[in-house]
């Protein structure tokens, strides 16, 4: 499945959102989800586990459905097959949430073409695939050297205007 372009400014509004919701957080604590779960609550962010399997993560409640949460999150980042995706973003639809990632780093990760779809027609930004480790200046140096590489080969997102 071919890199969908997608801006900058899309990425940079995602990450912006102080609340979000890490759908398909595993419950093994060296699963890169949970790596990039800490992250984000190292980083600031109200991050929110959203996991059917389990009843926590890292101490926080962890919640079966993204419908479920209270109070809502701003956005959610999708750690799920893409057999999985598909539903969870009606079950973001469904909460009202307007801003979803679906993580990839290598491989198809999240992403889903139908779930993408749905995304646009539901007018939900999408983020379709990146790993946010990318987007961020003081990521360690595999993540830098990921990005620089992505950058090289045209294929690291771009401002809109540019």
């Amino acid at each position: 499945m071919a890199n969908q372009k997608v801006s900058l400014e899309l990425i940079e509004e995602f990450l912006s959102q102080k609340r979000i919701a890490v759908v398909g957080v595993s419950r093994e604590p060296r699963h890169f989800s949970v790596a990039l779960f800490e992250e984000l609550a190292r980083r600031g962010y109200d991050v929110v586990p959203v996991n059917p399997q389990a009843s926590e993560v890292l101490g926080r409640q962890c919640f079966a459905r993204v419908q479920d949460i209270q109070p809502p999150v701003d956005a959610a980042l999708l750690m799920t097959p893409p057999a999985a995706t598909d539903a969870v973003v009606k079950d973001c639809a469904a909460a009202g949430i307007r801003r979803v990632w679906m993580y990839r780093a290598a491989g198809e990760g999240a992403v889903s073409q139908p779930a993408v779809r749905f995304c646009q027609e539901q007018g939900i930004q999408v983020v379709p695939g990146e790993c946010p480790f990318m987007f961020w200046r003081d990521a360690g140096a595999a993540h830098r050297i990921h990005g620089f590489l992505r950058k090289i080969f045209g294929q690291y997102p771009r401002h809109a205007h540019s």
